[in-house]
């Protein structure tokens, strides 16, 4: 699955337009990639999460680097944590409720008017109870996920890592109110692998940074 996958990536470094690739240059990845991680500290880093990671997600880990070059601005560093860090919230061993974002759609439907309530009073407390509910909505749409990678903008790329979608990776794009969302690609159907997703944006990559995206 990951054969020569960060020989390939680091090789984009030379490459004569790897300027031209999204999220590559100035503050982005630049191709570069972390040493990959130990068996000892991928189990590590899986215990403060409370979550066996998926297998295509832990096989890069071990295979190809604990973050850098990828999609977007590229991956998320994942380590073991530092000795005394404090515990993690273990909000990815949460279990992933993907119909969360359309609940999130009818709660903003029924935000507290003014005209519904008796006085100022009465409506700054249902309000307040909207929020708070509010809050707590958008809070769990990222339960049982990871988040792997920055797309710019306050999106983000997430891993679903438990439930029947682990493995899959998604879009939290709740900065525009749209919730959580499966990543999707053209030429696939369904939801998109990790590896999937991994090897579009390398093949994409490879071809855009040598010059050949528009042959």
């Amino acid at each position: 699955m990951w054969t020569g996958v960060r020989e390939r990536v680091l090789a984009l470094r030379d490459a004569p337009h790897w300027r031209k690739v999204f999220g590559a240059d100035r503050t982005g990845h630049g191709f570069e990639l972390l040493p990959a991680l130990t068996p000892d500290e991928l189990a590590a880093a899986e215990a403060h999460l409370g979550v066996t990671l998926p297998h295509e997600y832990r096989t890069f880990l071990l295979e190809v680097g604990a973050g850098g070059a990828g999609p977007d601005y590229g991956l998320f560093p994942i380590r073991p944590p530092a000795p005394g860090a404090p515990p993690a919230d273990r909000q990815a061993a949460r279990p992933f409720r993907p119909e969360l974002t359309a609940l999130v759609d009818a709660h903003a439907l029924d935000e507290p008017r003014p005209a519904g309530h008796p006085d100022d009073e009465a409506f700054r407390a249902a309000h307040a109870a909207w929020r708070t509910r509010e809050d707590a909505l958008d809070d769990a749409l990222v339960d049982g996920t990871l988040h792997i990678g920055d797309r710019g903008c306050a999106y983000y790329s997430v891993l679903v890592v438990g439930g029947p979608h682990s493995g899959t990776v998604w879009e939290d794009v709740r900065a525009v109110g749209e919730g959580v969302v499966p990543q999707r690609l053209a030429s696939t159907e369904g939801y998109l692998s990790f590896a999937e997703w991994y090897h579009h944006w390398l093949t994409w990559a490879e071809r855009t940074a040598r010059g050949e995206s528009a042959r």
